[in-house]
């Protein structure tokens, strides 16, 4: 499904601010030149690069299918029941993450990462926000950091591919989750093993969602929460730690993504339209806080026409490394954990024919 997304521009036409990448490094380095800590806000476009579609642009869409339906999907009374029953949309999403989750768990940082993760590593970088579920970002610091200064730097504001929960708050890792869906699936788990086999890699949107066409999916079955169980109670609904279209995030989450810009001079934004809420207040945050704001980002966003924003058309995989590494200078060269991360990143685009998934198990 495409949704139409608004506020981004009030006419329709976008003509982009075309700079040579040398230009935009040099525009970025002497944004960052006073900083003496930097806020990065990220979208679904700085993972592209790592074979992770986005949702808009050219090649992006809008699949998820909870846009609309959230608050029924997880209703806990009759209502949800009675939902779940008619349109079988709750096993429909869970067997379309079943087969999307993998290519995101197997994805790997791309030099937007390695990059961000420099500045962050050498203090360039401060703070960053994501609306990335993809963990990322994570994985990329993960060989120099630990988990505790990883989560005190990294905010990922629409939560965690990686980590699933019931409705009555029982934790489960993702991978044991997966493993519980296969056990109960069989005829998916030989159809996922094939796909995996031949190299067929379904077209997969940056929560972890693939489109399914003419596919049964009315006997795929979710297994119960096994603490839920343990307590003499029957659930079946467990939701990836994701925020869904339609869901708002926790107030802690926003209240931490104020703080976040608060601790810091300025802010960059890279790779999002802005089109969702949640990110689009924290740019009017840090405009209400009068903090410097620099956008990259291919295509309009929604805050072009703010005032007091300073935006470049461009890729953040050809643009980031070079700003980092113009920025350190010598150090850049010199610190092991540093050229590590220059060194690593990788640049695969999803190809052009992925397409949608319509051969059913079985």
């Amino acid at each position: 499904m495409r949704i139409s997304i608004p506020n981004i521009t009030s006419n329709g036409t976008y003509t982009p601010t075309l700079l040579p990448t040398t230009q935009i490094i040099q525009r970025l380095v002497e944004f960052l030149g006073s900083s003496t800590g930097t806020a990065v806000l990220t979208g679904a476009g700085v993972s592209v690069d790592s074979g992770i579609r986005a949702y808009r642009g050219d090649h992006g869409r809008y699949i998820n299918p909870n846009y609309k339906w959230y608050q029924e999907l997880v209703d806990k009374g009759e209502k949800g029941v009675a939902f779940r029953r008619v349109t079988c949309t709750f096993e429909l999403c869970e067997l379309r993450s079943y087969l999307g989750y993998p290519p995101v768990r197997d994805a790997m940082p791309n030099t937007s990462h390695t990059a961000i993760a420099a500045g962050m590593h050498s203090s360039i970088f401060k703070r960053l926000i994501t609306q990335n579920v993809d963990g990322l970002h994570v994985k990329a610091l993960r060989p120099f950091w630990d988990t505790s200064r990883i989560e005190n730097h990294i905010l990922e504001l629409h939560g965690t591919l990686f980590r699933v929960h019931c409705q009555h708050g029982h934790a489960l890792d993702r991978d044991e989750f997966q493993r519980m869906l296969s056990e109960s699936n069989p005829e998916w788990k030989e159809f996922a093993d094939e796909l995996e086999s031949t190299g067929q890699k379904p077209r997969t949107n940056p929560d972890g969602d693939v489109m399914l066409e003419g596919v049964t999916y009315d006997e795929f079955v979710v297994p119960n929460c096994r603490e839920c169980l343990a307590e003499g109670r029957i659930n079946s609904v467990l939701k990836p730690d994701v925020v869904f279209f339609g869901e708002s995030i926790p107030d802690s989450i926003k209240d931490r993504s104020f703080r976040d810009v608060e601790g810091c001079d300025r802010l960059l934004v890279i790779g999002t339209t802005l089109a969702t809420y949640s990110a689009f207040r924290i740019v009017k945050h840090a405009l209400e806080l009068k903090r410097p704001i620099f956008i990259l980002n291919t295509g309009p966003t929604r805050a072009d026409e703010l005032p007091g924003i300073e935006k470049v058309d461009g890729l953040s995989g050809s643009v980031l490394p070079g700003v980092v590494r113009t920025f350190l200078g010598s150090d850049a060269v010199r610190d092991p954990a540093l050229n590590k991360l220059f060194s690593s990143g990788i640049i695969r685009p999803p190809p052009d024919d992925v397409h949608d998934l319509s051969k059913a198990a079985g």
